[in-house]
């Protein structure tokens, strides 16, 4: 049976077409870049500025806004700027703990800004009831995922949307000029290759695949892979840095479970960028992400009992009842922090076709290089001093130690983050870029990419309200070009 919200709407739990991507599954922290992310070279001699700046994209992020929905609340920081924000929820017990903890230290702490609507916005979509498991995406469409706020709303409007699923790209298709023509692609079920043509081809695989397609796109017009004339294509190739640490906080124990634990799957509080670069041994910053509480264990319990037993020189071990009301004691006591920052595009780090593997459909794979410098290891290090530091104001024991210089601060693995961009950089000079300042391939002007593949640099913000507001942005410009008979 449908769901039915108060208000009458209907909704079906059942329209389970999995389209969108990793919008299905993601953090929905959805933060604007700041006019100093796009100018940063300026700013402090690392990599590059973009050819475009805060002000190009700012109308796209005020759309996005508008038609997706986001909460928070406009603050006036220069660098994190103000948008239109639906009201966000109360901090919750554990995010109480941490705005003490954070303000001793002299860190801010704001409201989050995430698109979990807790307003109504539209009649298709409803508002957030606090189940809390916003990662596995929304029933009701509180939560933005592609499929439910952009894919099945242009399914039902004016526009035709033909959706090939269970499909792998191969390559863009070209013609004897050498402008495309449309893709070829497998099928997964009969495992054929199929052609689709197209007046444009816009790419959106996300940034290490669009460049795993460009590069797999030979052909005698185009021998070093669509696009890549510069021999730019996968290079820049570059992730959020990210350090975590987790504390046990005593104060936090045998609670209630239901007590000041409504809220979305996700932060109700932040910390964005705060530091002076001037007065620190490294470029850029991060964001600290807050986590915690008593929502639904996804696999164990997130900790070992035995060791607070430990702790407390409680007795170890048990079963049954003894570790029930065991786990319950500690269950809640355990909060954790994020960081999540900005590295330096290198030219070093850089995705390329392995020359010697394919996939199960035959399309060659990618391969990767990639290695952290000195710029990200200190970052991690302020990280992880910072954690320590508010962790331990907020009453907590540090669980498992802070990582030292042996284990690069704690610093996860590139592509760890899953915030990967760069590798189709956006940039007016064709010889050091792949696309131009309305991500169009400098080569080839049919066609489009519009990951974050076409980012000249990162920020110390999560990158998908980027994409949306830049491909946004492109669409406009992809189709005043068609009306001008350019394409």
């Amino acid at each position: 049976e449908p769901y039915t919200h108060k208000d009458g709407t209907k909704f079906d739990w059942f329209r389970s077409h999995m389209l969108g991507g990793r919008t299905n599954h993601w953090g929905r922290i959805s933060l604007r870049f700041g006019p100093d992310d796009f100018k940063h070279k300026s700013i402090d001699g690392h990599g590059e500025d973009w050819p475009i700046g805060y002000d190009d994209v700012k109308p796209y992020y005020d759309k996005v806004d508008k038609m997706i929905g986001v909460f928070g609340t406009n603050e006036g920081l220069r660098n994190d700027p103000d948008g239109f924000f639906l009201p966000p929820p109360k901090p919750r017990l554990h995010e109480l703990f941490y705005i003490k903890g954070a303000k001793k230290s002299g860190v801010p702490v704001y409201p989050s800004r995430m698109s979990m609507l807790t307003k109504r916005i539209n009649n298709d979509r409803g508002v957030c009831f606090y189940c809390g498991q916003c990662s596995r995406a929304c029933q009701v469409y509180a939560d933005f995922s592609a499929g439910t706020c952009l894919i099945f709303p242009a399914q039902k409007s004016r526009g035709q949307v033909d959706l090939f699923v269970n499909c792998m790209v191969r390559e863009v298709t070209v013609d004897n000029e050498g402008r495309a023509t449309g893709v070829s692609y497998i099928n997964k079920e009969d495992r054929k290759e199929y052609k689709l043509r197209g007046r444009v081809v816009v790419l959106g695989a996300s940034a290490c695949s669009t460049a795993r397609i460009l590069l797999n796109s030979k052909s005698p017009q185009h021998p070093n892979g669509l696009g890549n004339s510069s021999d730019h294509v996968g290079k820049y190739l570059h992730d959020s840095t990210g350090g975590d640490l987790m504390a046990f906080v005593p104060d936090l124990m045998d609670r209630k479970v239901s007590y000041n634990e409504d809220g979305v799957g996700g932060m109700h509080v932040y910390s964005p960028w705060w530091g002076d670069n001037s007065k620190l041994d490294f470029p850029r910053g991060y964001h600290i992400e807050i986590w915690g509480g008593m929502g639904m264990p996804s696999y164990g319990f997130g900790f070992n009992v035995n060791e607070f037993n430990k702790f407390f020189g409680t007795k170890v071990g048990g079963y049954g009842d003894i570790l029930r009301s065991d786990a319950k004691k500690y269950y809640g006591a355990v909060v954790g922090l994020s960081g999540r920052g900005e590295s330096i595009a290198l030219k070093s780090n850089y995705c390329e076709i392995d020359p010697t593997t394919v996939d199960e459909w035959g399309i060659p794979v990618l391969r990767f290089h990639y290695k952290w410098s000195d710029n990200e290891r200190n970052q991690a290090k302020h990280m992880q001093d910072s954690f320590e530091e508010i962790l331990t104001n907020m009453g907590g024991e540090v669980i498992g130690g802070k990582a030292g210089k042996e284990r690069d601060y704690g610093l996860h693995a590139p592509g760890r983050i899953i915030h990967e961009v760069g590798t189709t950089r956006m940039g007016d000079d064709p010889k050091t870029s792949v696309t131009n300042r309305y991500q169009q391939l400098h080569d080839v002007d049919n066609v489009f990419v519009v990951d974050a593949g076409v980012f000249t640099s990162q920020a110390d913000k999560n990158c998908t309200w980027t994409i949306l507001a830049l491909s946004w942005r492109a669409s406009e410009y992809i189709v005043e070009q068609l009306k001008q008979q350019n394409l």
